[in-house]
């Protein structure tokens, strides 16, 4: 019995998250059935962060908790064995950029959503959203659905819970670009129609006529796409930010 608290226990050495043991930051009853599973005595025992990796390369599929008898994922098991020995952040930057281990990058962005500060999270995440690939995803029926990488950094940045597991709260974006410490988030698609914007009008330049190049000013139809456009960011913009004051509404309930 005092073998299996050891194992159990969080490393000597590791910062309390949040003000808690980073155990704690999983739900006891889950930590629980962590503890008890065979996955976690066989495949996580005294295992180290360069260890992990190994483990982590061989998951396909994420989730929490399934079944009646609530049985954790190796996924979830993973997430608290992080929470135990805390890597050095290092090692979970190397997992979110990992770009040929998709489950590697979905359990370092969870990692980094549960431990990270909330300009961490905006700055190592957001980028994920220009990845588009599939994920299975365990229910909690115990049935495999698909999610899209970018879906599941979506919830991780929005949602209350991910995983079975409740996601501390963090400063919405909007309050971090009102202060300046968070440039607006510009998307994928908004920069390549940017740059096609830019090329057409370098194409329409190289065609006109000299003269014409050296007087040419913005037509008031230019001018008016141009605030049109302007305007159209500013909604989603607001519609974005009214979004994040909704759910902070509905959490404060």
């Amino acid at each position: 019995r005092t073998g299996k608290k050891m194992a159990n226990r969080t490393a000597k050495d590791a910062k309390s998250i949040k003000g808690t043991n980073p155990q704690y930051l999983v739900e006891k009853i889950i930590r629980t059935r962590v503890y008890d599973s065979k996955y976690w005595k066989e495949e996580c025992f005294g295992i180290t962060s360069e260890l992990l990796v190994d483990r982590a390369m061989d998951l396909d599929y994420v989730g929490g908790v399934y079944g009646a008898n609530v049985k954790p994922t190796p996924f979830i098991c993973l997430i608290l064995k992080m929470l135990q020995i805390q890597p050095n952040k290092d090692i979970i930057v190397e997992f979110i950029r990992n770009p040929d281990y998709k489950y590697i990058r979905a359990l370092g962005a969870l990692y980094l959503r549960l431990v990270g500060t909330a300009l961490e999270c905006y700055n190592y995440l957001e980028p994920l959203y220009n990845d588009y690939r599939k994920l299975k995803r365990k229910n909690r029926a115990g049935e495999l659905e698909l999610v899209h990488v970018d879906e599941f950094v979506d919830e991780l940045l929005h949602d209350d819970r991910v995983c079975d597991v409740i996601l501390p709260r963090i400063q919405r974006r909007y309050i971090l670009e009102q202060i300046e410490q968070l440039e607006p988030r510009v998307s994928a698609l908004d920069e390549d129609l940017s740059e096609e914007e830019e090329e057409e009008e370098d194409e329409e330049e190289e065609r006109s006529p000299p003269h014409h190049r050296k007087s040419r000013s913005p037509s008031p139809q230019d001018r008016n796409y141009d605030r049109e456009r302007e305007r159209d960011r500013a909604r989603d913009r607001d519609r974005d930010r009214e979004r994040d004051r909704e759910r902070d509404r509905e959490r404060d309930r």
